[in-house]
C-alpha cells in the first residue's frame, strides 16, 4: 500500500537514532537493575542487601531507568520520525529525573536514598555518578543527540520520500471536472470528439512528413523537364 504524503515526510530511516537508541536502552537497563545487584559486590546505596525492593529505589532508580529503557527501544525501532522524537523525549525526562531526583525528593514525599555503602571519599563520588548523576546527564546527551539527527531531513530522508510518494502519484486518480462529473457524454458527442482527436493526429504526421522533404531546387525542375522532353521525342514502338 502506498503512503500518504504527511506519512512520507514522517518516514525516516531506523539507522538515524539506532546507535543513541542502543546506548539509552543499556543505560536504562543498568541504572534500573545494578540497585538490586550492586550490593552484592558494596556498590550501590543502603540497604545493603541484594534484590531488596523500597520506595526510594521505586521512585529514584527503577522509574526513570525503565523509562529511558523504554524511550531508547523507541529510538532503536521506529522508523516514524515522530514516533522516534517521543522515544528521546521520554529517555531525557528519565535521565533528567536521575539528576534531580534525590534533591526533589523531600518536596514530593518520597522517602530518600540511603548512604552510599562504601564510604571512602574516591568511591563515594563514583556511587553517585554511576548511579544518578553521571548516568542522567549522559542518557540526556545521547536523547538529545538522536532527536537533533531525527528533526533533521537529510538527502537519503528525501530520497525515501520520493520513494514512497511515486506509488502513489504513478496509482493516483484522474482529475475529474466538476461539471461533467455523473453525467456521461451523449455517444454522438464521444464520436465527434473522436473524429476531432484522429484528424488532428493525422493532420500533425502529414505536416511532419511534409517539412522532412528535402525542399526541390530550379536544377532539379530543369532536368526533369528535359527527361521528359527527351522521352516524348522518342518514337513509340508499334
Amino acid at each position: 500500500m502506498a503512503m500518504t504524503q504527511p506519512e512520507s515526510r514522517l518516514s525516516v530511516r531506523r539507522s538515524r537514532g539506532a546507535f543513541s537508541g542502543m546506548m539509552v536502552l543499556l543505560l536504562g537497563a543498568w541504572g534500573a537493575l545494578v540497585p538490586f545487584f550492586g550490593p552484592s559486590f558494596s556498590f550501590g546505596f543502603t540497604p545493603d542487601r541484594s534484590w531488596t525492593w523500597t520506595s526510594a529505589r521505586g521512585w529514584l532508580e527503577v522509574l526513570p531507568g525503565a523509562a529511558a529503557a523504554v524511550g531508547g527501544l523507541i529510538l532503536l525501532l521506529s522508523a516514524n520520525r515522530a514516533v522516534a522524537i517521543f522515544g528521546g523525549w521520554l529517555a531525557a525526562a528519565a535521565g533528567a529525573w536521575y539528576v534531580v531526583g534525590p534533591s526533589l525528593a523531600h518536596l514530593l514525599h518520597i522517602p530518600a536514598i540511603g548512604p552510599p555503602i562504601k564510604t571512602a571519599t574516591g568511591m563515594v563520588s563514583l556511587q553517585w555518578l554511576a548511579l544518578f548523576y553521571g548516568l542522567g546527564v549522559l542518557i540526556v546527551f545521547l536523547s538529545a543527540a538522536a532527536m537533533g539527527r531525527l528533526t533533521v531531513r537529510s538527502m537519503a530522508d528525501a530520497a525515501l520520500m520520493q520513494r514512497h510518494a511515486a506509488p502513489a502519484t504513478a496509482a493516483g486518480p484522474a482529475l475529474i471536472d466538476p461539471a461533467t462529473a455523473g453525467h456521461p457524454r451523449p455517444a454522438a458527442e464521444r464520436h465527434h470528439n473522436n473524429r476531432f482527436h484522429l484528424h488532428r493526429h493525422f493532420g500533425r504526421r502529414r505536416a511532419s512528413a511534409a517539412a522532412d522533404q528535402p525542399p526541390i531546387t530550379g536544377d532539379a525542375l530543369t532536368s526533369g523537364d528535359a527527361s521528359a522532353s527527351a522521352a516524348g521525342d522518342q518514337p513509340r514502338s508499334r
